[in-house]
C-alpha cells in the first residue's frame, strides 16, 4: 500500500502550529482561537478518516485508467519525468481549484476550507471530506498521459504539503520568490471575502498559472477572512453539509427544470430569476464581528480535553488502517466522527451535547473491547475512564453552564 505522506507529516504540522502560536505571542498578536482551531482540526481529522475508505477507491480509479489507457511509457528513474509530473499535478490542481470557486457543486466541497474567520496554520488542515472525489477527476488526464500511480501520488502529496506553510499571517512579502511560487501573501488574498479578493490566486505550489490565466491579485490591505455568509457553527458535519443542503433547497424551490440543474453547475451567488436572480458578494463592514459564543472556563476545558483524548485513537486508525478489518474501520470511523461532532456542539453550548456525551462514552467501552488486542484493552479502558472522570468532576458546574 502506498504511504500516506499527509498522515506521516501530522507531528510536524502540530510542531509548526505550536511554533507559530509562540512567535505570534512574542509579537503580541492573536492569530489563534481555541474553538476555531479545534474546528479546523476536526474538519481535517474527519477528512482523513473518510479518506481511509476513499483513498483506495480513488487511487484504484487512477490506476485503472493508467493501466488501460496510458499513451506513453514513463519511467520512475527519470528526474525530468518527476519534474513534469509535479508540474502536471500543479496545473491540474489549479484548474480544480479555480473550478471549485466557479461551479456550485464543487464549491460545496471546497467551501469547508474557507469557513474559518482566522488565518493560521490550523486552517491549512481544514479540508472537506468529499473534495478528493472532485479533485481526482482533474488528475485523471495525468494517468492517460502515462504518469505511474506511485509518481502521481508522491507529486500530489507534496503539492498538498507545500500548501501548509502558506497559511500564516506572520510571514510578509518574499520578493522575487513571489513571481513564481505561491506564498503566504498570495494565499491570504485567496482566503479573503473582500469583493476584490474573491476567486483569486488559485495556484497550489506555483502562482504562474494565475498570472497566465488572469486570476492573480496582489495583496494590498489585509483580507477579511471567511466566507460571504459566515458558517456560525463549530459542528464539522454541518461544515461539510450546509452548502449541499442550501443547493438542494434552491433546486427544490425553483420552478424551471433547467434551473434545477443550473443551481449545481453555475457559480456561487447565482440564483434563478424566481429566487431573486444572481447576488453579488456583499461589501465587508469595517471590523466585522466573528462567531465566538461565550463559554464558561470549565466547559471550554472539558471540550478541549475530550478533543485531545480523541487524538490517540485517530492516530492509530490512520496508521494501522491496512491491518484492520473493514467492519472495525467503519465502527471506529463513525465513532470518531460522532465524537468530533460532539466536541463541536460542546463549543456551541448546545443543550443536547452534554447529555449525548454519556451515550458516546458508554459506547466507547464495547468498541475498545472489540477493537484492541487483549494486552491493550486495559490502556483503552483507562483512557475512557479518564474521559468519564472529566465529565464527573465538573458535572454540576457544567450542567449549570448549559442551563444558563
Amino acid at each position: 500500500m502506498a504511504p500516506n505522506y499527509i498522515a506521516l507529516a501530522i507531528p510536524f504540522f502540530f510542531l509548526l502550529m505550536g511554533l507559530e502560536w509562540w512567535v505570534a505571542r512574542r509579537r503580541k498578536r492573536d492569530v489563534y482561537r481555541l474553538n476555531d482551531s479545534v474546528n479546523d482540526l476536526s474538519c481535517g481529522i474527519m477528512q482523513q478518516v473518510v479518506d481511509v475508505f476513499l483513498k483506495t477507491l480513488l487511487l484504484g480509479v487512477y490506476t485503472w485508467v493508467y493501466l488501460h489507457g496510458h499513451l506513453f511509457e514513463i519511467r520512475l528513474d527519470s528526474v525530468w519525468m518527476w519534474v513534469l509530473c509535479f508540474l502536471g499535478v500543479d496545473f491540474a490542481y489549479y484548474w480544480f481549484h479555480r473550478s471549485s470557486h466557479e461551479v456550485n457543486a464543487i464549491w460545496a466541497t471546497h467551501v469547508v476550507h474557507h469557513q474559518s474567520e482566522e488565518y493560521n496554520l490550523s486552517v491549512a488542515l481544514r479540508q472537506s471530506s468529499l473534495q478528493p472525489i472532485f479533485v481526482m477527476l482533474f488528475y485523471l488526464p495525468l494517468a492517460l498521459i502515462g504518469f505511474p500511480p506511485l509518481m502521481f501520488l508522491a507529486a500530489a502529496s507534496f503539492n498538498t504539503l507545500y500548501q501548509f506553510w502558506i497559511h500564516t499571517r506572520l510571514i510578509g512579502r518574499l520578493g522575487p520568490y513571489e513571481w513564481v511560487f505561491n506564498t503566504p501573501s498570495h494565499h491570504r488574498v485567496h482566503h479573503g471575502r473582500d469583493p476584490k479578493y474573491i476567486d483569486k490566486n488559485h495556484g497550489g505550489t506555483l502562482i504562474i498559472w494565475d498570472r497566465l490565466f488572469g486570476t492573480f491579485q496582489a495583496e494590498e490591505e489585509e483580507p477579511t477572512y471567511g466566507i460571504t455568509k459566515p458558517l456560525e457553527s463549530w459542528n464539522p458535519f454541518w461544515a461539510n453539509s450546509h452548502y449541499w443542503i442550501e443547493l438542494v433547497d434552491s433546486a427544490r424551490r425553483t420552478r424551471a427544470p433547467l434551473d434545477k440543474l443550473r443551481v449545481f453547475s453555475k457559480q456561487p451567488g447565482w440564483f434563478p430569476d424566481d429566487l431573486g436572480g444572481p447576488q453579488a458578494p456583499p461589501p465587508v463592514p469595517a471590523d466585522p464581528p466573528k462567531y465566538d459564543p461565550a463559554l464558561p472556563a470549565g466547559l471550554t476545558r472539558y471540550a478541549a480535553c475530550q478533543f485531545l483524548v480523541l487524538l490517540p485513537p485517530v492516530t492509530l486508525l490512520l496508521f494501522l488502517q491496512a491491518s484492520l478489518s473493514t467492519d472495525l474501520k467503519v465502527a471506529a470511523a463513525l465513532f470518531v466522527i460522532w465524537s468530533l461532532i460532539a466536541v463541536g456542539l460542546l463549543f456551541e453550548r448546545n443543550r443536547t451535547a452534554f447529555r449525548l456525551e454519556w451515550l458516546r462514552l458508554g459506547l466507547a467501552v464495547p468498541l475498545v473491547v472489540w477493537a484492541l488486542p487483549v494486552g491493550y484493552r486495559a490502556v483503552g479502558l483507562a483512557v475512557i475512564l479518564v474521559a468519564v472522570a472529566l465529565m464527573l468532576v465538573p458535572w454540576f458546574g457544567l450542567r449549570r453552564s448549559f442551563a444558563a
